[in-house]
């Protein structure tokens, strides 16, 4: 059988793949972008392999996102200025792991407006 990779869960998750984490708690991750489009990106991903938006039915791990999210954007004021939150569903999404991309500022390129 071939596993596709899930980048998040063999690469992040079990830190072979090095990041910069900007919060951690027991059940989410939020760390800056490997290969950021935009002069703040953040990605954002619960620990529990949750396949899409779809899949995700535990409410208590929404608020935990959401509360990461907001935090985030009230200690970088990203509110002052610009910000954005973005998942990705069906072709959409490449990595086939639930993950939200929080952006502010300028994008870095015309190549990497859509993340």
């Amino acid at each position: 059988m071939n596993k596709k990779l899930d980048f998040y869960c063999d690469e992040v998750l079990s830190g072979r793949f090095p990041i910069k984490k900007v919060v951690e708690t027991e059940n989410c991750l939020a760390f800056n972008h490997t290969k950021p489009g935009w002069s703040v990106h953040i990605v954002i991903i619960p620990k529990t392999h949750i396949e899409s938006l779809t899949d995700l039915q535990n409410l208590d791990l929404v608020k935990e996102l959401f509360q990461i999210v907001t935090d985030i954007v009230k200690t970088k004021e990203l509110f002052k200025t610009n910000y954005k939150i973005i998942t990705n569903g069906g072709s959409f999404q490449e990595s086939k792991h639930l993950h939200f991309h929080l952006v502010s500022g300028e994008p870095l390129g015309k190549a990497n407006i859509m993340v």
